[in-house]
């Protein structure tokens, strides 16, 4: 037994969708054999966006689905990814002939699935591939791994894609525009306490008190160090110090500053991590154009935040603003 919310481990991600899209049967239409979750009422003529993988990250992706962002998102089992098989089948229920877009994470699973069903149907159906990769906390790939992961900057590919498939961009425009913002965004997280296996109740690792762990992967992974926990406006300044070195963001750069929860971070605690690190910004001369603060990206019941800069130019700001009604944001 554990202390979690579940019936069946087995039906654990099964049920949880059945609840989401019975709770949002306006938006959302749930497919089972292979399981995937499409638009209640599909977009025509237009192309298609598909993203998708480990569950324990709610609201991404199920929660994006709708109009102005996903067409479909694919869920896999928590913290692993969907199969090819799910994703060639959410590929063939959503395009509308004029192709299809798959936003990936940058984990290994992930990768290779999205491509194999890419590959699988590259005769019947044109499908670009959009890796997403803004952790910092992983940026070297010097010993043979895949580099940095990708994290919460996925919302933000899926909104500027979404909005840019909803004012009929072409396949190459959509997949253009979702690897601009990869270009320009980054990540870097911290964790207060590790996030909960719910089907066995052990903890990913072990922090003393008065410890939190710096660059910690949405997967429970632990970060690049363990230190003293400082005031929210020293960690969270550290966080947003190293993305404006990593993104050479001077004065007058205009940003997009996603303060992320990562499961079981109260929205008091993601408000003063959002004042903290406008702060940094302000004093840097950093214009934030738009914000976003919640939990977006989560790892289960991981007590710690995310930020993500995203560094804005004029279409990008307009395509973020752009209409969109999903479960987890409507403007």
């Amino acid at each position: 037994m554990t202390s979690s919310v579940i019936n069946d481990a087995d039906d654990f991600v099964r049920e949880a969708l059945e609840g989401l899209v019975a709770t949002h049967g306006d938006l959302l239409a749930l497919h089972d054999e292979p399981l995937f979750v499409t638009r209640r009422n599909p977009s025509t003529g237009a192309v298609a966006l598909v993203s998708g993988g480990g569950s324990g990250h709610e609201p991404l992706h199920t929660g994006f689905v709708g109009d102005g962002m996903l067409d479909a998102a694919v869920p896999g089992a928590v913290f692993s990814s969907p199969t090819s098989l799910q994703v060639k089948a959410a590929v063939e229920s959503v395009d509308t002939g004029r192709g299809v877009v798959l936003v990936v994470k940058n984990y290994t699973g992930d990768v290779l699935n999205f491509s194999i069903a890419a590959e699988v149907l590259a005769d019947r159906h044109d499908v670009e591939v959009v890796v997403v990769d803004d952790d910092l906390a992983t940026e070297s790939a010097a010993d043979g791994g895949p580099g940095r992961r990708g994290t919460a900057a996925t919302v933000v590919v899926e909104k500027v894609c979404g909005a840019a498939a909803r004012r009929g961009d072409d396949l190459a425009a959509v997949a253009g525009l979702g690897r601009r913002v990869v270009e320009r965004s980054a990540s870097l997280g911290v964790a207060y306490r590790a996030c909960t296996n719910p089907l066995t109740g052990a903890l990913s690792f072990d922090l003393a008190p008065g410890e939190i762990e710096v660059g910690v992967g949405i997967h429970g992974e632990r970060g690049r160090s363990t230190q003293q926990a400082g005031t929210a406006d020293e960690v969270v300044g550290d966080l947003v110090g190293r993305l404006v070195e990593h993104l050479d963001l001077g004065t007058g750069a205009r940003v997009l500053l996603l303060v992320n929860g990562l499961g079981a971070t109260h929205p008091l605690e993601l408000s003063v991590a959002a004042r903290a690190a406008r702060a940094v910004l302000r004093d840097r001369g950093v214009v934030v154009e738009r914000s976003l603060v919640g939990p977006y990206v989560t790892a289960l019941d991981m007590h710690g935040l995310s930020v993500t800069l995203t560094r804005l130019d004029d279409e990008l700001l307009e395509l973020w603003d752009a209409p969109v009604s999903t479960a987890a944001v409507t403007w």
